[in-house]
This record gives C-alpha cells, structure tokens and sequence, in this order.
C-alpha cells in the first residue's frame, strides 16, 4: 500500500502529570490540559491535593492516580505509602475531573476530583469495597458512593426483570407489566439522585451523574400496535444529549463525554454517511458557543471518518463536510491558518470524487499515447481502478481483479490509472498482468487526474453507474460483484 497524500493523525503524548498537547499539523493541534481555562478557575482557588486511600488487603507500592481526558487515560500521579494507606499529594493541583486510584493488584478505586482536594476514602478489604466504602472530608465523594450503593442494590431487580421480560412476547400484559415494574425502579434511582442534585446543583457529581442519564424510551407504535422501533431511537438519539452541561468543562475530564459521544455516532446513529452528518450537525449545533466542547467533537468525528481509516461506505462525505463547516479559519481556534488552509485544500480535492456525485470525467494518454476518455466506456458499469505498480497491495490484488473480470466482463469496463511511476514500469507491469483487455492510462504530469477521483492509498477502486454516478468507493475486489448487484437493484 503507498501513501500518497499524508494522513492526518491525532498523536497524543503523555507525561506523568497531565496530557500534554497534540504535534502540530494535524487536525487537532489542541491541548488537553486545556479544558481547565483561566476564565474557568478565576474565583475557584484549587487547593493542593492530599488524598489519602486506605483499603485492606491491597497491595499499596505502586498504586496511580489515573485520570482522564476525552478518550485519553493518562497517569496523574503516583502514590506514596503512609502507614495502612496509599496517598496522592503534590503543590500542583490536580485538574477536576473523574480518577481511579489503581493498585498493582487491579483493584481500583473511583474518585471525583473537584476545588477541595483533601479528603479520604477507607474500606476493610477490596473484596467489598463498595459497600463498605467510607468516604471523608468530600462532599462530591460521599454522594458518589451513595448512589453507587444504592444502585448495586438494585442490580439484582434489573437483572431478575430483564430475564423475566425476554421470555415474554411484547404486547402482552405479562410484558407490559414487567417493563411497568422496570420503570418503576428507574424512576426510583432518578428521584434518589434528584434528592442530591437538588442539595448540590453546582458540584462535579451533579453534573457528571445528570450527564450520565439516558433519556426515557418512549412508546412510539405504528398503526398496527407493533412498537416503532426506528421512530423510538430517533426519539432517544434526539433527546440523548439533553441532560449534558455544555457549560461544564469539567466534564472532559470524565468517560461520560466520550462515552456518550462514541454511543451516539456509533449505536444511535445509522452508520451511512448521510444520517452521520445529519447527527453531527445537530451534535455541534449544541456547542458552537462552548468552545472545549466544539473542538473535541469536531476533532473525533473528524479523525473517526476519516478515508482509509473508517469502513463506513464513502465516509469521505463525513470528513469532507466536517472540514469543510467547522475547520474554518473563524472557527478552528486552535489551530493555525497554514493548517486550516491545507485541511480546506484537501477536502476539497475529496470533494469531487464522493459517492452519489457524477463521476469525473478524464481523458488520459494510454499505452502508445492516445488520449483515453472516461466517459467513451459503454458497458452499464466502469470501474476506476488506481494502482502503483511497486506497491505491495497493488501487485496482491491486481491478479484478482484480473481473474474476477472472467464473470464481471459483460457488464463491466476497466479504466486503469498508473500513478506515480514511470511508463517501463508500468507498461511491464500490464503485461506481466494480463491487463491488455482493459483501458490503461498514465499522465506522468497528474495534470489530467487533479482534483478528479481522490486517492489516499494504492490500491483504489471506484465503481461508476450507467449513469456514470458514483454508486461506490474504497472497494476491493471481492466486494466488486455485490456492490454491482447492489446498485442494480437501487435502479
């Protein structure tokens, strides 16, 4: 396989203190220590940290502090030993956030790290920690565990419901009572946890819980009676985002985000370019004025759809709209102009070659120097078909295209660019091939393919419609032959 643009890479380093910050030139040259600001901690004096963690039976040389931004986990601190207890202290404090304390052994304790940063936890063994946690000196921390507790209480009624309701057909009333009595305990955990929001609507855990929350499932059902599932999640990606803070930075420094952002382009969303973006816009609309928030997400979708790393077909169209609304030089702060500037050029490149846009048409010099036409094809189907003679993938998969054309040949024309060698190669290598049936073209001057079809990795494979539309991208060549069946059958 042969690079032939670079690809844009999110490369985060870390140190023993905090994330550090991305090399420049790529998408997100932004820092993750940077989700505390100095707007934010004018007022809120954070106080040297002294977290003291007693629990039997652990193994205490070598227990860390684990935090954690976005996606990324980075080691905070490591403790030192005070008699039966582990302790985290420095000067610096520590950013608010979600934390683990982890001993060498696996077991762990969670924490929330917020302005006060002297507090304690102790429990007799780590066998029942949970139960038996006691937590001092932190406000945040005490409600933690409480419902922590409270909802391991309740784990065995879920499980014993959930068992329950998958032996019974939907829409009958032993159903309906069930999925009655789940909903009761449901309601139950969010008044408990309403009860300690209410006493502390400004703290971390307030504000890491209520994120946390799933919206309720609603009944949506068609004419027929029959639940309408797609309308139902519809209804839940729509509301899935409503119990976030967007105001709270704090909330980086937590799973919830990523959590919830993986589960919401991910699950919630059909992997299709189309609904992607449409749930990508609705996401960023949200934080167009949370500047933290707005540079995470459009970083991860950015990055997470991008060509040759997704398997979503076409996910170009992601990237190139995602680069292209919210890689400006107004909005990506974080970034310098040179790189927003090659960030637009290449999208744009992208921008012509996306599934469901007519297919470019070229005319490139062949074997002995004849100007070749795309479009002079007459089969129903062509495909557009990239290689470099040197490259490994290449010369692997050329063989198979080769053979695969043996049922393909009726329906199907082959136009061939050789990119970025030199005419002996490529010659020898259509030869060597047997590729003489197809339309094989090179440009040594690339001037008769620029801005046409994109190509990141050789080999690439593009299959245009009888209408000469792209219908698909990214192929390889045992997919050649569904993804013809396919578009007949789309008309």
């Amino acid at each position: 396989m042969r690079n032939l643009l670079p690809l844009l890479a999110l490369i985060t380093l870390f140190s023993c203190g905090e994330p550090a910050g991305t090399t420049s030139g790529t998408v997100a040259n932004a820092s993750a220590g940077s989700a505390i600001n100095a707007g934010e901690l004018a007022g809120r004096k954070l106080e040297s940290p002294n977290i003291r963690v007693a629990i039997g039976g652990v193994p205490l040389e070598g227990a860390l502090l684990i935090g954690q931004f976005a996606e990324q986990q980075f080691r905070a601190a490591e403790g030192v030993v005070e008699g039966n207890a582990v302790v985290f202290k420095r000067d610096q404090p520590f950013k608010p956030g979600h934390y683990y304390c982890y001993f060498s052994d696996g077991a762990a304790v969670q924490m929330l790290i917020d302005q006060d940063q002297t507090f304690s936890f102790s429990a007799p063994s780590a066998q029942n920690a949970l139960l038996e946690m006691k937590v001092e000196g932190s406000v945040d921390n005490e409600m933690l565990y409480d419902v922590l507790k409270f909802e391991a209480g309740q784990q065995d009624e879920f499980r014993m419901l959930g068992e329950a309701v998958r032996g019974i057909r939907p829409g009958t009333p032993g159903y309906d009572e069930l999925q009655a009595d789940r909903a009761k305990l449901v309601t139950t955990r969010t008044q408990y946890q309403d009860a300690l929001f209410a006493k502390h609507p400004k703290s971390i855990f307030t504000s890491f819980k209520r994120a946390g929350r799933n919206p309720q499932l609603k009944e949506v059902r068609l004419p027929d009676g029959t639940i309408d599932e797609q309308a139902q999640v519809a209804a839940f990606r729509d509301e899935f985002w409503d119990g976030v803070d967007f105001n709270d930075v704090r909330l980086l420094n937590t799973p919830v985000i990523f959590n919830k952002l993986k589960r919401y382009m991910k699950e919630l969303t059909p992997q299709n370019a189309k609904a992607i973006v449409s749930s990508s816009e609705k996401l960023m609309a949200k934080v167009m004025d949370k500047p933290e928030f707005f540079k995470f997400f459009a970083n991860w979708i950015t990055l997470e759809y991008e060509p040759g790393k997704t398997t979503v077909m076409d996910g170009a169209a992601i990237h190139v709209h995602m680069i292209q609304n919210y890689f400006t030089k107004d909005l990506a702060f974080w970034s310098d102009s040179m790189t927003v500037y090659g960030l637009q050029q290449r999208a744009d490149q992208m921008a012509y070659s996306l599934v469901g846009q007519p297919g470019p048409d070229i005319t490139v010099p062949d074997v002995n120097g004849n100007p070749k036409r795309l479009y002079d094809l007459k089969k129903p189907f062509i495909a557009v078909y990239m290689y470099n003679p040197e490259c490994e993938h290449c010369i692997e998969e050329t063989p198979k295209f080769v053979a695969a054309m043996n049922d393909l040949k009726s329906e199907l024309d082959v136009y061939a660019i050789a990119l970025d060698t030199d005419p002996t190669k490529w010659k020898n290598f259509i030869k060597a091939n047997g590729m003489g049936s197809w339309t094989n073209v090179y440009d040594p001057s690339n001037r008769s393919i620029f801005k046409t079809y994109y190509v990141d990795n050789t080999p690439e494979l593009y299959l245009l419609n009888q209408d000469r539309e792209i219908v698909a991208k990214n192929l390889k060549v045992n997919q050649l032959k569904d993804a013809i069946r396919l578009a007949k059958e789309k008309g």
